[in-house]
């Protein structure tokens, strides 16, 4: 497995992990003792703005003791230049997740349209950007694997 399959695998990993992490935390500190707040639009809109920088900050984090692990035990260095493969295999994965997410996105608004709480299309939206997010890192791992 070479250096980019890592970082691949470990952005997957770690997103996987500080999602559960945040709807762990925001469930049994703010959910768990009042489910009313899911219906208030505030709530949700705060708790979705607030794991944004999060998980960059924390996937940031994560690239960067990876690259100084990487460093200390093989001595490779990341090769922050993408070549014409990279880039192909970039596209494709961000073409078919960008369709799971516009997906996730049609069903978010029927959820309105049947007349569901708002919290379901919120949560319907967020899964379909995680899923999409999962789904382009797990392609661009088997393109790499597969050689496009």
């Amino acid at each position: 497995m070479d250096l980019k399959e890592k970082r691949i695998l470990v952005a997957l990993i770690s997103s996987v992990m500080i999602l559960s992490i945040y709807c762990i935390y925001v469930y049994y500190n703010y959910i768990a003792g009042n489910p009313e707040v899911l219906n208030d639009l505030k709530f949700l809109g705060k708790t979705f703005l607030i794991m944004i920088p999060v998980a960059i900050g924390a996937q940031i984090i994560i690239q960067i003791v990876l690259a100084i692990v990487t460093k200390i035990t093989s001595g490779e260095d990341v090769d922050p230049i993408e070549d014409e493969r990279d880039k192909l295999i970039e596209l494709k994965a961000i073409k078919i997740s960008h369709y799971i997410f516009i997906m996730g996105f049609m069903m978010a608004m029927g959820c309105l349209a049947l007349g569901m709480k708002p919290w379901v299309m919120i949560v319907v939206l967020l899964s379909a950007g995680f899923v999409a997010s999962v789904v382009n890192e797990i392609l661009r791992l088997y393109y790499y694997r597969k050689g496009v």
